[in-house]
């Protein structure tokens, strides 16, 4: 009697790991990405994330929503996500406060969230995955330091710094970056902004202003991405600057990457976002499957992985983003571009 209790103890065990194996083989993850101002997350991060997925789980349901930088919208998108049964949810905030409250409403009800990109500071995620925002910042504001000191320009010369947007927590680590970088650089900050949903044009609006106010005194812009950063390019070159003083940026766009290439953006951060979405993938699956994905850092007490991303100015442009084959030749040297890239050996 009691073997026989032993059987169908065992037997109901291995009918249960077969039955959350095939649960984990079959599940659903949700990636909800914030915004489409920048064209990474269509380009770049969902693909790869996707990509990934497929690898790991080909039976896996993987849906993709934008919130198109509106909270409410990326409220509504992540309840129906788990209206449609999602086991893990991939959030990129819009809004990093009010997701806590997201995180709060997922972990109710037993599913796991992974914060991506963006931080979650007042409600640890099961998991955070990014690249280390306020390196970010501190390489784009050391970079840019670095060239004015080469190029001579006296201490005390001013700049402009253009962060991202205010409900973004990314944000507020790459600012607090470039504030350590600027910080003993022996220049003054002018005047600073906070960019509203990181949307270019106000970057562009805000700069205009700055340049009537501050005119030739400055020297230099810290920008916190590539938008904002062209943005600022805009209005230098709409107001006749020439020529336009070193502008940093972040993301590796095409259009930074021809900004560059041309000499009007002095830097950018490259940072495949495919890096970080297989990362993403690979914790979501993990959690699908009840494990711990390990943690090589930890922010805000939320288990952690932060990658080290790369400066690329025009003196590395070729080996950092043509040699590794992050963007090609074909993508990038177009049009007006095509000598500038002939002249730095990109072909």
């Amino acid at each position: 009697m009691a073997y026989r209790k032993f059987l169908m103890t065992t037997a109901a065990v291995f009918a249960g790991l077969a039955g959350a194996a095939l649960a984990a083989d079959t599940a659903t993850v949700a990636f909800l990405m914030p915004d489409q101002a920048s064209t990474r997350y269509e380009q770049h991060d969902f693909p790869g994330f996707k990509a990934e997925m497929a690898k790991l789980c080909a039976g896996c349901t993987v849906i993709y929503q934008n919130a198109n930088a509106d909270a409410s919208l990326q409220q509504q998108q992540f309840n129906s996500v788990i209206a449609q049964g999602a086991k893990v949810i991939v959030l990129d905030p819009v809004d990093s406060s009010a997701a806590a409250g997201l995180v709060e409403i997922a972990q109710s009800q037993g599913v796991k969230v992974i914060a991506y990109d963006r931080p979650i500071p007042a409600k640890p995620a099961d998991f955070y995955v990014s690249f280390d925002n306020e390196g970010i910042g501190y390489a784009i504001a050391k970079s840019l330091v670095d060239t004015l000191k080469a190029a001579g320009v006296a201490d005390g010369s001013g700049l402009l710094q253009i962060n991202g947007s205010p409900t973004d927590a990314a944000a507020g680590l790459i600012r607090d970056g470039i504030h350590r970088g600027l910080k003993d650089s022996g220049y003054k900050t002018l005047a600073e902004y906070d960019t509203p949903e990181w949307a270019p044009p106000k970057a562009q609006e805000w700069a205009a202003g700055q340049i009537t106010r501050f005119g030739a005194d400055i020297k230099g812009v810290v920008a916190a991405n590539d938008g904002t950063g062209g943005g600022a390019i805009a209005a230098f070159k709409a107001a006749g600057v020439k020529p336009v003083p070193p502008i940093t940026g972040n993301d590796a766009t095409i259009a930074a990457l021809q900004l560059i290439i041309s000499g009007d953006q002095y830097n950018t951060i490259s940072k495949p976002s495919e890096i970080v979405a297989a990362a993403a993938a690979k914790v979501a699956f993990q959690l699908i499957k009840g494990e711990t994905p390990e943690a090589k850092n930890k922010l805000y007490d939320t288990p952690s992985e932060l990658f080290v991303p790369a400066v690329v100015t025009a003196e590395n442009i070729k080996a950092e983003i043509f040699d590794k084959k992050i963007q090609t030749a074909a993508e990038v040297c177009t049009g007006e571009y095509a000598d500038g890239c002939k002249k730095l050996g990109i072909q």
